[in-house]
């Protein structure tokens, strides 16, 4: 990065001195406009981009500069050159020059870096049951090579809601890092509704959140859906039709979703009136469920090493990542991307994808130990953070390191919170 702002900032010297020459040439209003080259191509925020092309504008208020939608500062420009600056998190976009009622637009995409941040939320690292803040607390993730909880929820209010399957019961966190019971009885599996305490599950495995901060659990242990109030009190939604291990919220059509681990295996919805219908059916061994802002359904199929797309309308199937049965750790477009046994996901605002990338083979042997990204529309993957080295380690994306992330969760300011089974903590990734 410092080579590249350093190369830039000298060919800015060279262009603009020349600019003081020029004090008559100006804008062709309507005349074409062009971008012939930029450097650097990558960057994060704050990167200087020096614009080669013709027709630009000696007078910078008549400028504009976008990547994505998302203003650049100019710091200075002549006809045929401009420098500005990359803001924050504008993404991978093609170059907008505008002057006047005139523009022009790259060929090619400034590719974004963006610094992603992961820290641990919660959680000492073993397996045990503690409350408490941050690294003084513990959770059981791993007791059992079987556990797979994946259930993780956060509200408005930035409280994290975790399924701690080997303790039986939903630990909360608060923003501050405190973590305390919200409900079921630590380390005593079995089934009772209640308030707090006096619940009871068996495995708590899938979770998912509505508008009202209602959770929804996956029971199964006890085969059932089970919704808990903000204050802690757990009911039977439903029981299922199979073992549930995931559930999932729909804001549009503001149903109850449910899914089980199956081959084949399906997602079920769960009517007003407590009925159930089966939307999908025919995965090999379905995984995390999640809907868009237009309630489509997407589906991680772990069997498959895929993520499916299934239409609003009509239910449709459609791969959207990965080869069907070819397992692997490999970014780029949607069709060259691989996955290894991949797990819980969430969607942000815009629809892009969040995807855990270590499900039913956990641990020593897994090739991706990592949280995926999808891109919106492209579904071209990349790593969020993490890779394919299993360990314990906070850093800088790649650099990052987990052992078994289950489950992901986003909250309104799009911070990202992961479930980390193999180091029996809950883990904070802060994009920028």
């Amino acid at each position: 990065m410092t080579k590249h702002i350093y190369t830039c900032c000298l060919f800015g010297v060279m262009a603009f001195a020349g600019c003081k020459k020029d004090t008559v040439a100006s804008h062709v209003a309507g005349a074409a406009m062009t971008i012939d080259n930029f450097t650097p191509e990558t960057g994060g925020r704050t990167t200087e981009i020096l614009i080669s092309g013709s027709n630009f504008a000696t007078d910078t208020s008549q400028l504009s500069v976008t990547i994505n939608g998302k203003k650049c500062t100019i710091v200075n420009s002549n006809l045929g050159q401009l420098m500005a600056i990359v803001p924050k998190q504008c993404g991978t976009g093609l170059i907008v020059v505008k002057s006047g009622n005139d523009s022009v637009t790259s060929t090619k995409p400034f590719n974004y870096i963006f610094t992603r941040t992961v820290s641990t939320l919660a959680g000492s690292g073993k397996a045990g049951y503690a409350n408490g803040n941050g690294t003084q607390a513990q959770f059981n993730f791993n007791g059992q090579n079987w556990y797979r909880a994946s259930g993780i929820a956060v509200d408005d209010q930035l409280n994290v809601y975790v399924a701690d399957v080997g303790n039986s019961c939903i630990r909360k966190i608060d923003s501050a890092g405190n973590v305390s019971l919200f409900a079921g009885k630590p380390g005593v599996s079995g089934f009772a509704e209640g308030k707090g305490s006096d619940a009871k599950f068996s495995l708590v495995y899938g979770m998912a959140i509505d508008e009202q901060g209602n959770l929804y659990t996956a029971d199964p242990g006890n085969w059932d859906i089970r919704k808990i109030t903000p204050d802690g009190t757990a009911t039977v939604l439903k029981w299922g039709a199979v073992g549930p291990w995931f559930a999932g919220y729909d804001k549009v059509s503001k149903k109850v979703y449910y899914s089980s681990a199956d081959s084949p295996g399906g997602v079920w919805r769960i009517n007003d009136d407590g009925s159930e219908d089966k939307i999908v059916g025919g995965i090999n061994y379905p995984g995390g469920i999640a809907f868009d802002v237009q309630g489509n359904l997407f589906v991680s199929s772990n069997g498959d090493h895929t993520v499916l797309k299934f239409d609003a309308n009509t239910w449709k199937q459609t791969v959207i990542a990965g080869k069907t049965g070819v397992p692997g750790y490999v970014n780029g477009t949607a069709a060259d991307a691989r996955f290894a046994f991949p797990w819980g996901l969430t969607l942000d605002r815009q629809g892009n994808i969040y995807l855990a990338g270590d499900g039913l083979v956990v641990g020593t042997g897994n090739a991706d130990q990592s949280v995926r990204f999808l891109t919106a529309g492209t579904y071209d993957v990349s790593t969020y953070a993490g890779s394919s080295t299993e360990g314990f380690t906070n850093g800088m994306g790649e650099a990052a390191a987990f052992a078994g992330p289950l489950g992901v969760a986003l909250d309104k300011n799009g911070v990202l919170y992961v479930i980390d089974k193999n180091n029996n903590a809950v883990r904070k990734i802060i994009s920028e």
